[in-house]
């Protein structure tokens, strides 16, 4: 990812930007910000592309700062070079420690019969600190997430996901039928319901679509505002 200039001239990655003080290199943020962090795993990019435009929509919330954040990998290099798998992104890998830091959540991954990615459960797997102490219970946490077909999962993915949100003490923060016109659409595949947003990668030369990328753009700018709120600032 490229950069982009903040206030004062530092260069800002696009993996992180928000409506407070800018904090990346001076180090330096508003008391009244709230943080959510943009968490997933991506193979081939596609849940990637929807990271994007959620981070896009949260940032988008004045006083909300926005971090993509990405789960490690665990599959080894000459596996996913076998799968066709891209190199991935400069975006930061997070560690459970740094859970704790966020005020709100949006998790994202794609789907593997018809539950999330077994990388994204490993990287629940190792919040059982966090679970001991309940440090995240009461933030709000959305979901997203990628299938490869209409059948493939689009809602059974996030459906089996919010058990590990359950166990966290976490609320979950579905978009509803908040996005409008665009969650009937017809004409066009679409993928997302009111779990969350979604897309479909086919053979995986399908990309998300305007409109998907639009529901993504609103789940970010929904769920910051709900977390912003819940933390007890103006919306």
């Amino acid at each position: 990812m490229t950069a982009t200039q903040n206030q004062m001239g530092d260069s800002v990655p696009h993996y992180f930007t928000g409506g407070g003080v800018a904090s990346v290199g001076l180090g330096l943020r508003s008391m009244a910000t709230t943080r959510v962090y943009i968490v997933y795993y991506s193979m081939y990019g596609h849940v990637e592309r929807l990271a994007e435009e959620i981070l896009k929509g949260a940032a988008s919330v004045e006083g909300v700062e926005a971090k993509l954040w990405q789960v490690p990998e665990t599959l080894p290099e000459a596996v996913l070079a076998k799968m066709s798998a891209p190199p991935k992104s400069d975006v930061p890998v997070i560690t459970p420690a740094e859970l704790p830091e966020a005020d709100g959540f949006v998790f994202g991954f794609p789907t593997r019969f018809g539950m999330m990615a077994a990388q994204f459960k490993a990287f629940f797997d190792a919040t059982g600190g966090l679970w001991r102490t309940q440090q995240l219970a009461g933030k709000p946490a959305g979901i997203f997430y990628s299938t490869g077909s209409q059948g493939g999962g689009q809602e059974t993915t996030p459906l089996t996901a919010i058990t590990q949100l359950v166990h966290h003490g976490m609320i979950f923060v579905p978009i509803g039928y908040t996005f409008g016109a665009g969650m009937f659409e017809m004409e066009t595949v679409k993928g997302g319901s009111p779990y969350g947003a979604g897309t479909y990668a086919g053979d995986g030369s399908r990309q998300p679509t305007e409109l998907e990328l639009a529901q993504a753009f609103h789940q970010g700018k929904y769920i910051a505002a709900i977390t912003k709120k819940l933390k007890g600032g103006d919306v």
